[in-house]
């Protein structure tokens, strides 16, 4: 029922590894722009990314709870996302500890690299989700169906403790990905979502949209 998915290509660039900072490229100091690319092949050789995902059929859906077997979702960004689904695609992806280790040792010594390591880190597990993403998409093609918007627990409209469901259903330890008491996806660099399939679900809508600092958000606009 869950695929793991351990061949996934990933070699992050000099863009993304700003923006994974929260740098916009064409706006980056010569500096922050040189301490990026000194980092970047190191960065290339610590990922180890890889994820697990799968669907369950979607049993009952009322006002702002979804059912499936094995648990339910509530919160108002659950009913807006996924509205119309037929299954849940439920995801984990990670670029392992490697990375998070070595800005730990960066960080006594030289906070620039760390950060910006760090942010390339950010950008890996990005671009991660986002193959992934595009296999449910795939996936859900074959079966006729469309996937709508991916949502994570923990943004507005979805409790973080909910978290603790998808970790219920899906084997993160495959993976080497644990859950905290706190609901802290350890390692750090990681990232779960949810994706609702359907025969009139669209991908069209994102988080952001629903978001009540949408408007005045930096991320968003970039």
């Amino acid at each position: 029922m869950f695929e793991l998915v351990t061949d996934l290509q990933v070699k992050l660039d000099l863009e993304q590894a700003l923006r994974g900072q929260g740098v916009d490229p064409a706006k980056a100091s010569a500096l922050i722009t040189r301490v990026a690319e000194s980092v970047l092949d190191e960065a290339n050789a610590l990922l180890k990314p890889a994820a697990i995902y799968g669907w369950l059929p979607v049993e009952d859906f009322q006002h702002e709870r979804i059912t499936f077997p094995g648990g339910s979702f509530s919160g108002p960004l659950v009913a807006r996302a996924f509205a119309g689904a037929s299954r849940l695609y439920l995801a984990l992806c990670t670029i392992g500890p490697d990375l998070e280790k070595r800005v730990a040792e960066l960080m006594a010594g030289d906070m620039m690299q760390a950060m910006a390591l760090d942010g390339a880190g950010t950008a890996a597990v990005s671009e991660v989700s986002r193959q992934v993403r595009e296999r449910i998409a795939a996936s859900a093609e074959k079966e006729g169906l469309s996937a709508g918007m991916h949502a994570n627990p923990g943004q507005e409209g979805w409790p973080i403790e909910q978290q603790r469901i998808i970790f219920s259903l899906v084997p993160a330890e495959k993976i080497g990905m644990r859950l905290t008491e706190s609901c802290l996806m350890l390692p750090r660099k990681s990232v779960s979502f949810v994706i609702g399939c359907g025969e009139k679900m669209s991908a069209g809508n994102v988080p952001c949209d629903f978001c009540s600092k949408r408007d005045r958000c930096q991320w968003r606009n970039r």
